[in-house]
Order: structure tokens, then sequence, then C-alpha cells
């Protein structure tokens, strides 16, 4: 009897995922991916979660090699923290419109215009905007992190506008913000929430302070027009935390929608509804489960970040993980 279309896949699936870890092992590697990657990716990785936590397992674990599902910079911050592990990405090409947004002649030229302020950057930047930088921040800390600097620092903000305007808001600090976006997130405005809350009006609303609706949201939610017990800002690790420690049923989620399969596999019995279904990033989307396998099986490609560079991006990253 000839076997269905679904056995067929099915069939395929398991040798794809077979070789996968033959070769993971072979290679001495640990496959991370983050939480915005195509299913077959994150259910086949070591580890999944946001780019400085899964930067921070791949330089603790023993293997010798990371193979980095994700974009460019996030591999770059592993080789940064594991500067004597191979580190190889699936796809180099894979990119962020938000790193893009700022380079490193940008940023100092910025730091030449305010010679005495303190660089605070987003981690989604590249590793040369990262050495010339004094913190680094992730979504999660950025408050903490700013909130921790003397109160009468000038302070630099990048490159995602969104976050700096959040953090301003958490802080009370007015700082000077570079204006920076990831396209994704911008794409979550505020009629995405309240098209999709008068859907689900039980439903736990949480967002990005990446997304463009962030600043809104703020704001209604302080005039009550959005629930003050369901409404949280939360970077991708605190949507995880919050799907396995929360009761609601039902969670409207403003983020990338990769996001999606990660909390559902966090508690499966809740529902998880798009802000925005059509949030989905291009770039993250580039690391297919060929182009794995093709990458465990020549080595390419490879991520090299020079010493000079790593050296001064690893301290902006120390300071953040001893303040935060």
């Amino acid at each position: 009897m000839a076997l269905s279309a679904e056995a067929l896949r099915t069939g395929v699936d398991e040798i794809w995922a077979s070789e996968v870890r033959r070769l993971t092992a072979e290679q001495d590697a640990v496959i991370v991916a983050h939480n915005y990657q195509v299913p077959a990716i994150q259910d086949i990785a070591d580890f999944v979660g946001d780019s400085l936590e899964l930067s921070r397992i791949a330089a603790e674990t023993d293997a010798s090699t990371i193979v980095f599902c994700g974009v460019h910079f996030m591999a770059e911050t592993a080789k940064i923290l594991a500067p004597h592990k191979r580190v190889l990405i699936p796809d180099q090409q894979a990119g962020c419109s938000l790193a893009a947004s700022i380079t490193a002649d940008e940023l100092r030229a910025w730091k030449a215009e305010h010679p005495a302020a303190t660089v605070v950057m987003y981690v989604n930047t590249t590793a040369e905007v990262k050495a010339e930088t004094d913190y680094c921040v992730t979504s999660a800390n950025a408050a903490k992190v700013v909130q921790s600097l003397p109160h009468d620092a000038e302070i630099l903000f990048g490159p995602d506008m969104f976050l700096g305007a959040h953090v301003e808001r958490v802080t009370g600090r007015k700082m000077h913000v570079w204006m920076g976006e990831c396209h994704v997130h911008a794409g979550i405005d505020p009629t995405d929430i309240s098209r999709t809350l008068d859907r689900h009006p039980d439903a736990e609303l949480h967002v990005h302070p990446e997304c463009g609706c962030s600043s809104q949201c703020m704001y209604l939610l302080s005039t009550g027009d959005l629930p003050a017990d369901r409404t949280f800002v939360l970077g991708t690790g605190g949507m995880v935390e919050r799907a396995r420690t929360s009761s609601a049923k039902e969670f409207i989620v403003a983020t990338e929608t990769g996001m999606m399969h990660r909390l559902r596999r966090e508690n499966p019995v809740a529902e998880y509804i798009p802000a925005n279904p059509k949030a989905e990033c291009g770039f993250m989307k580039m690391i297919t489960p060929g182009k794995l396998l093709n990458c465990l099986e020549t080595g390419r490609d490879e991520v090299v970040v020079d010493k000079a560079t790593a050296d001064r991006a690893r301290v902006a990253i120390e300071r953040m993980i001893a303040v935060a």
C-alpha cells in the first residue's frame, strides 16, 4: 500500500533529525536556537532561548563547536563569550534590521558629539558596535542597567528607539536615544492590539518592548483602557516564564511569530494568539533544516571576530552581567 504524503514527510523528517544528531555528536557540537526559529530547528536544538541566554549557555558547555541557529550578531556574541570555540551559523547572510541600524562609525561619531556620555547599547548589535560600548543590555535588564548609572550621567542609548522609550518611561531618566528599530516589531501597532483584544477580551497580553505599540500600550494601561492585571511588557525570556507560571488560558503575544511554537511547548494547554500574524522575521527564517544539515556536514559558515574587537566587546557584556 502506498504511503500517504504525511507518512512520507514524517519519514523524511525522522531521517533528517537522525542525521543531524549523528553529525552533532561527530562534530562535538551543541545546537542552540533562538525563540524565533522555525519549529523543526527549535525541536532539534539542544537549547532554545534568547540571544544572550544562548550565548552564555554555549560558552559554558563542554562542546568544542557551537552551531548558532539565529541571526549573525547572535553568533558573534557567542564567539565573543567563547573565543576558543568554533562557532558556526547555518547561513552567514542571516542579518538583522535592528543591528544594521547603527554602525561602529556612526556610534563613534555620536560619541564624539557627547564625549562625556556613557554608551548603553542593546545586545542586538554587531561586535564592532559592542566594542565601542560601555554597557550592553537586553530587553529584560536595560532598565536595571540604566538605573545603576549615576543619576547625572549623560547616556547614549541605542539602537532600538522603542526599547529606549520604554527604559525612559520605567526609570524616569532622560537619554539620547538612537532612532533605530526592528522592522518586524515596529510593524506591530496599537490597532493590532485593540483588534486582537476585542476578539479575546479575557486574554493575558504580552508586549515586547521593541514593538511599535509599546508606548501606546503603556499609555492605555495608565488610563485604564488596558487591563492592569493582565498586561505585561516582557522580553522573550519573560514571556516563557509567564507561560510556565500563569493560570491564564489565552495569551495575546506581540512579538515575532516564531515565539508561539516555544510558548506552546512550554504550556500546551493554553492558546497563544499573535497580535500580528504577519510579524515574521525573514532573516530568522533563513535558517532552514537543510542549511543546518549542510552546516554540520561541511563546517560552513564559521563566525570569526578578531581578538581586539572581541576583547573590547566582552567588557561591555561583562559589565552588564555584573549589574543585572
